[in-house]
């Protein structure tokens, strides 16, 4: 009898072990693996999810990223359509709903899908302002036409195969759509990856440009470690 309840308790252990790996929940956390297949993922996930989140939402991120002069260059978003590509957190998609936009909040990590989700149970944000969802890493899975505003800050550096990625964002915007390109200058700056994954704004425009993408407007003043890129 007592080999019969060792012989139980020892499938039971198998069996939770196995449908633990086969569920994107556990008892002891999510078990997701985020995605590194560039140099700057893996660069990102050497720090654990939590720090990634403190990293992302520290009250003093406000000071360099400055979001509110970063939106007030994007117009009137009151009903436009937006895509934030790498959208993390949520730190431009929640700020983005509360001025009026209706927020594709995109990201290859669905734990950053999954934590943005219960975020905006306790968030101030219109209800179905802020939809999360998990693309591929070569892919923004936009609708064809569909999209006023898209929006990438500090990935583009992330993304592998630029022009192709950019060829679809392209096609998914309306006509008149635009792209808005936030990242870090190639210079050694306090935040940031390290300078040889980082991309000069004169390469983004020639990647957009193969891209689809014929005007251009770079700023690099506007806030102190990144360049602002508007493409239509």
């Amino acid at each position: 009898m007592e080999k019969i309840y060792i012989l139980l308790f020892i499938v039971w252990v198998l069996f939770s072990v196995s449908g633990c790996a086969f569920r994107k929940n556990c008892a002891t956390g999510r078990k997701t693996v985020p995605p590194k297949n560039t140099p700057a993922n893996a660069h990102m996930n050497h720090s654990d999810f939590s720090t990634l989140i403190e990293r992302f939402e520290n009250p003093e991120r406000d000071k360099w990223q400055k979001p509110e002069k970063v939106i007030a260059t994007l117009g009137d978003l009151n009903n436009k359509q937006v895509i934030d590509i790498g959208a993390g957190t949520g730190y431009f998609s929640i700020r983005l709903a509360k001025a009026g936009a209706e927020v594709i909040a995109a990201d290859v990590d669905d734990r950053f899908s999954h934590y943005l989700q219960e975020r905006l149970d306790t968030t101030d944000v219109a209800p179905g302002s802020v939809t999360p969802k998990q693309v591929q890493l070569d892919d923004p899975m936009i609708a064809g036409k569909s999209m006023d505003l898209a929006l990438i800050v500090n990935t583009y550096h992330h993304i592998d195969h630029r022009t192709k990625y950019f060829h679809k964002v392209h096609e998914g915007l309306k006509p008149g759509g635009k792209l808005v390109v936030i990242d870090f200058k190639k210079e050694e700056t306090p935040m940031g990856p390290p300078i040889a994954i980082k991309v000069s704004p004169e390469q983004v425009k020639e990647e957009l440009f193969e891209a689809g993408f014929r005007q251009f407007h770079i700023d690099k003043e506007l806030l102190p470690y990144q360049y602002l890129i508007i493409a239509e």
